[in-house]
């Protein structure tokens, strides 16, 4: 019996068996070495190498999508493929676009990486301790499906941001028409875009609900002047005034570091009952429509008034002092 018991363990040569019996001469630690040595050992080497995988993974992402602080903008070599709609003309706010859609993009690519990297080691650590993979696949399957159904609006959601931060569809700053809401972009998330209108009021948009979006900041903006003038003007008059005091304003403060272009007078837009109305159009940074518009109505109106134009109703209300008008 005691020969029976001293005997070694029956183990294929240069085996972890083989090692073990030989060092501490326990047949009950030389039988179970592979439980106690090898697989801790093989998980152990999953698990460092998944790290180091994650690890480089993540390294190269972040070289790819972060741009220096010395680099004034260049757009990253992650999204060089992709169309680029921001003008340079925005200055600093369009690097800061550039750097979120960088961060986005780059934060998406580092949890796929990390679930694809931690997924394979998990399901080669259930391997490594001889489980079956089958059911746990297959209850996974269902399982997936059944979040799939359950979490689609999240998903679609996601998807969504996703493609809008990828093709630069709009960028924190820019002024947005987004059906419900229409305001100044001031976050853009993978799940939801932040907004705020012109009243102050904060609007979350989901992503995925947003079907068609207008962008009044991209490349350039036009700021659109119509003047109404009275039946009795000269329009050949009006519109040579307009066109010189447009031009004036537009070389001077506070508009002029805003307009591209020179002014463009387009001529009778309109003839209504009440009024003729002359329009002009000024090719300006995105953004800065509105301002431009306000600032050339003011002084347009001043000069029509110096120059002794009447307002569109006018005839409806005759100056005392001048009849015959």
């Amino acid at each position: 019996m005691n020969q029976l018991l001293s005997d070694p363990p029956k183990c294929d040569p240069g085996s972890w068996c083989e090692r073990v019996f030989e060092v501490t001469g326990n047949e009950w630690l030389a039988a179970s070495a592979d439980w106690l040595v090898a697989r801790p050992l093989q998980i152990l080497l999953i698990l460092v190498v998944a790290f180091l995988v994650r690890y480089v993974g993540r390294k190269i992402i972040d070289r790819l999508t972060t741009i220096p602080q010395d680099d004034k903008g260049k757009l990253p070599a992650a999204l060089r493929p992709f169309r680029e709609r921001a003008p340079d003309v925005l200055g600093p706010l369009v690097t800061e676009r550039r750097r979120q859609r960088a961060k986005t993009v780059g934060s998406v690519l580092k949890s796929l990486t990390s679930f694809i990297v931690y997924g394979l080691a998990f399901v080669l650590i259930l391997g490594e301790l001889g489980i079956d993979l089958g059911p746990i696949i297959a209850s996974a399957g269902i399982v997936g499906v059944a979040l799939g159904f359950g979490a689609q609006n999240l998903v679609r959601d996601f998807l969504s941001g996703l493609f809008m931060m990828v093709e630069d569809q709009y960028g924190v700053g820019d002024i947005v028409d987004v059906g419900e809401a229409i305001g100044t972009v001031e976050a853009v998330g993978l799940r939801i875009t932040t907004l705020r209108d012109i009243n102050g009021t904060v609007w979350y948009v989901r992503n995925g609900e947003v079907l068609r979006v207008g962008n009044s900041s991209q490349g350039y903006a036009v700021a659109l002047v119509d003047v109404p003038l009275s039946y009795t003007t000269d329009v050949t008059r009006a519109t040579a005034l307009l066109t010189e005091v447009a031009a004036e304003a537009a070389g001077s403060d506070p508009i002029a570091p805003d307009v591209l272009e020179p002014p463009e007078m387009l001529g009778v837009e309109n003839v209504a009952p009440e009024a003729i109305t002359i329009r002009l159009t000024v090719k300006v940074r995105p953004g800065r429509q509105w301002a431009v518009q306000r600032a050339l109505r003011a002084q347009i109106m001043a000069a029509l008034e110096d120059a002794g134009f009447e307002p569109p109703l006018g005839r409806f209300f005759p100056n005392p002092q001048n009849p015959g008008n």
